[in-house]
């Protein structure tokens, strides 16, 4: 991935001081690529310390050498497969006491296809790496926030998780559950010092999408963003409100699918153009 510095006008407009009111340090799921290095590459550029996990080692600690050259802060890169049944146990017992202020969980996987013709490993697979391993990372994590007064969680949701969507039927649903816990969230700690925030993202620029080969099928079909306008809405949203979608773009088919159309027709549109994009 080549860095790409913050846009300055984007960080005065978000900023409060992220580590005065937080803390020092951030811990970024799914970090190795896309989103989530777009995030570690902002939070660096901000001076905090990062921990840095993914399934893969080598592309973390390709990241974190060019965050330190660039930045001159220190990462700890833990290689974890965030699909298994501890993997959260795995990543708090590996901060050996480590108290992140910031928690992005941005790691996901999506089987495209009909639901039955994928194994129901495959869709435990996903609701591990989707929902369950957050889940704990949050209560794990966000707990000692609590107990400090301060912190922040960000999940990264999917417009595919406002409706049903065929095709990706298992993502779109452990999306909806990561925009629904944080809102919940959002309500129960923001009073706490603790800021919680979904972030709906349509299509990103990152490795997973292009490497899909996605055609473009409607006016409706989502626009592509780049991951680094993706994280600069994230802070600029960040303890304002519960959640949001990204890109104005989006926003606008969002309010079309959502609250002019009916939910029958949200729904089968959402399914056309899967099938279409993906050839179905």
């Amino acid at each position: 991935m080549t860095l790409v510095p913050p846009n300055r006008r984007d960080f005065f407009i978000y900023t409060m001081d992220l580590k005065t009111k937080y803390g020092d340090t951030a811990l970024i799921a799914g970090a190795s690529e896309g989103i989530g290095a777009a995030f570690a590459c902002e939070l660096a550029a901000q001076g905090f310390n990062l921990v840095l996990v993914a399934r893969r080692i080598e592309p973390l600690q390709m990241l974190a050498g060019r965050l330190a050259e660039r930045y001159n802060v220190r990462s700890r890169c833990l290689a974890c497969d965030l699909s298994g049944e501890d993997a959260a146990e795995q990543v708090i017992a590996a901060l050996e006491g480590a108290e992140p202020a910031i928690l992005v969980y941005n790691a996901a996987l999506s089987h495209i296809g009909t639901f039955i013709d994928h194994p129901l490993e495959k869709h435990c697979q996903a609701a591990r790496v989707n929902m369950i391993t957050p889940l704990k990372l949050v209560h794990g994590l966000g707990g000692r926030m609590l107990d400090r007064g301060r912190g922040a969680v960000i999940l990264m949701s999917s417009m595919a998780g406002l409706q049903g969507s065929g095709y990706l039927a298992t993502y779109a649903a452990t999306k909806a559950f990561n925009r629904v816990l944080a809102e919940s969230l959002w309500y129960e700690w923001n009073e706490h010092g603790v800021d919680v925030l979904a972030c709906s993202a349509g299509a990103t620029a990152t490795p997973g999408y292009l490497n899909s080969l996605p055609a473009k099928t409607s006016l409706l079909a989502p626009a592509v963003m780049q991951p680094e306008a993706v994280v600069s809405e994230c802070f600029r949203r960040l303890g304002r409100q519960p959640s949001f979608i990204t890109g104005r773009v989006n926003r606008a088919a969002s309010f079309f699918m959502q609250r002019i159309l009916s939910r029958k027709r949200a729904v089968m549109i959402m399914g056309d153009n899967t099938r279409k994009m993906y050839r179905l």
